[in-house]
C-alpha cells in the first residue's frame, strides 16, 4: 500500500505521510489541463521528454524504472496524447530502464486490446494487474514480468514477496473462468469492433454541449472535461471538484454511474454494453449535463477562475 502510494501522484495520499523515498515524478501528460498554446502533439512530446530530463538530473545509475498507466484512471482517466508513450519508450530504451505499466484499470479489453500497452504500442518490461483479471468477481492480483526480469529473480534464490492470503485457490479458479469467457465469448472484440466504434461518435458529440471542453474516449474509458469557457479550457472558480460533484449526484439521480475526478466526469461502462444500452447511457448522460449546467447558471457558478 505505501508502496502503490509513494509511486502514484495523487497528493491527498501524500499528505498522510510516510511516502518512500527515492521515487520521484515528472508532469502527466494532460494536455486539455495543463497545454497551454501547445498542440497535443507537440505537448505530449514536450511531457516525455521530462523524463529524459529526469534521468540525466538524478544519474542514469539511479533509475531502476519507469512506471506509469497506459491510460490515467484515478488521475480523471488522462488520455495522453499519440506522442507520449512512444517518446516514453524511446528515452527507457536508450538508457536501459525497465518500464513498468500499471494495468490494474487497462488491462483484460478496457481499451480494446488485452492490455493497455498494446493499444500504444509499448513493451513494458513488467505489468502489474488486478481487478480486470477475475472482473472483480474475487480479489486478484498479481505482476507479469519478461523472460529478461524473471531471469534476474530466478537467480537470486527465494523470492520473498507475498501476503498470508496470496495465491488463493478460489480467485485463481475464478480468474480462469473469467478469462475463458473473456475469450470463448470474444469480449476484447466486442469492446474494440462494435461498443468502442459506436460508442465514439456519440461521446465526441457531448462536446457540443455549452458545459463541456472535451470528452475523450479510450476504448471503454471515457472522460468528460467540464468547463465555464469552452474557447480558454478554463477551470471554474468555485472549489475544484465542486462542480464536478454537483454533475455526478445528477448521474445519479438520473440512475447513471459516472464518478467525478475534480471537475472531470469519467465512466467505465461494461465490458459487453450493447449499442442500445449505450444510446440509453448517452441520453442519461446529456440530461443529468442539462440539469447540472442550468443549476450552475441559476446559482451563478458560471464562472472562470
Amino acid at each position: 500500500t505505501m508502496g502503490g502510494g509513494s509511486l502514484g501522484g495523487m497528493k491527498s495520499i501524500h499528505d498522510h505521510g510516510g511516502m518512500i523515498d527515492g521515487i520521484v515524478h515528472i508532469g502527466e501528460p494532460n494536455w486539455w489541463a495543463q497545454g497551454g498554446d501547445m498542440t497535443p502533439e507537440a505537448f505530449g512530446l514536450m511531457r516525455a521528454q521530462e523524463l529524459e530530463a529526469k534521468i540525466l538530473e538524478l544519474g542514469v545509475e539511479n533509475v531502476g524504472a519507469f512506471i506509469g498507466e497506459p491510460v490515467q484512471g484515478a488521475g480523471g482517466v488522462i488520455v495522453p496524447p499519440s506522442t507520449y508513450w512512444p517518446e516514453i519508450q524511446r528515452i527507457v530504451d536508450k538508457y536501459g530502464i525497465l518500464l513498468i505499466a500499471d494495468e490494474v484499470i487497462t488491462g483484460f479489453g478496457r481499451t480494446g486490446n488485452w492490455f493497455g500497452s498494446q493499444t500504444y504500442g509499448i513493451k513494458p518490461h513488467i505489468m502489474t494487474i488486478a481487478k480486470g483479471l477475475s472482473s472483480g468477481y474475487q480479489p486478484i492480483g498479481g505482476s507479469i514480468v519478461c523472460d529478461e526480469v524473471a531471469e534476474v529473480m530466478g537467480g537470486a534464490g527465494d523470492f520473498n514477496h507475498g501476503y498470508t492470503y496470496s495465491g488463493h485457490p478460489v480467485a485463481a479458479a475464478v480468474a480462469l473462468e473469467n478469462l475463458r469467457i473473456i475469450e470463448d465469448e470474444h469480449v476484447v472484440e466486442h469492446v474494440r469492433d462494435v461498443a468502442n466504434p459506436y460508442l465514439w461518435t456519440l461521446w465526441k458529440g457531448l462536446e457540443d454541449h455549452p458545459l463541456v471542453g472535451e470528452a475523450k474516449l479510450a476504448g471503454l474509458m471515457g472522460t468528460i472535461a467540464l468547463t465555464p469557457d469552452k474557447e480558454s479550457r478554463a477551470k471554474f472558480a468555485s472549489e475544484t471538484g465542486s462542480v464536478g460533484y454537483r454533475c455526478r449526484e445528477r448521474c445519479f439521480a438520473n440512475n447513471l454511474i459516472m464518478r467525478h475526478v475534480g471537475d472531470r466526469m469519467i465512466i467505465s461502462p461494461p465490458l459487453v454494453i450493447t449499442p442500445d444500452e449505450i444510446d440509453i447511457m448517452i441520453a442519461r448522460a446529456r440530461k443529468s449535463l442539462d440539469e447540472c449546467y442550468a443549476g450552475l447558471k441559476t446559482d451563478g457558478l458560471m464562472v472562470s477562475a
